[in-house]
């Protein structure tokens, strides 16, 4: 009949940590130094967790994994290109009106002073 294998056992080290131990090894008079390279942080999957908590498939949990950044994506590149339109548009509305007012002779103010005097009447 053979014996059965020796169990290894729990030994406080002198920092005070616990660490196991085999029977026929003696334990580390230092404990070893571990240097651990941390280079980028695991997902959050709360919100992946609540859904299948919930009760939602499997599969609408990986299409908000996967459609969720692409529509922060799109919605910000919507955004950007609406934001340089209105740059343009605002540029052209300025060039515009300078034009206008350095071409602009004298019937030009004569038809702005009109206008002056009808609205003044009105008001």
């Amino acid at each position: 009949m053979e014996s059965l294998p020796d169990i290894p056992r729990v030994v406080q080290l002198p920092d005070g940590t616990h660490t196991y131990t085999h029977p026929h090894q003696h334990p580390p008079t230092v404990p070893a130094v571990v240097h651990q390279h941390v280079h980028q942080a695991p997902p959050d999957r709360t919100v992946q967790r609540l859904a299948l908590g919930a009760g939602i498939g499997a599969g609408t949990v990986a299409a908000g994994v996967y459609f969720g950044p692409l529509l922060v994506g799109v919605l910000t590149a919507m955004a950007a290109n609406l934001a340089l339109l209105a740059l343009i548009a605002c540029v052209c509305a300025w060039g515009v009106v300078t034009v206008v007012r350095s071409v602009g002779g004298a019937d030009g103010k004569a038809a702005a002073k009109n206008i002056r005097r009808v609205r003044g009447r009105r008001g």
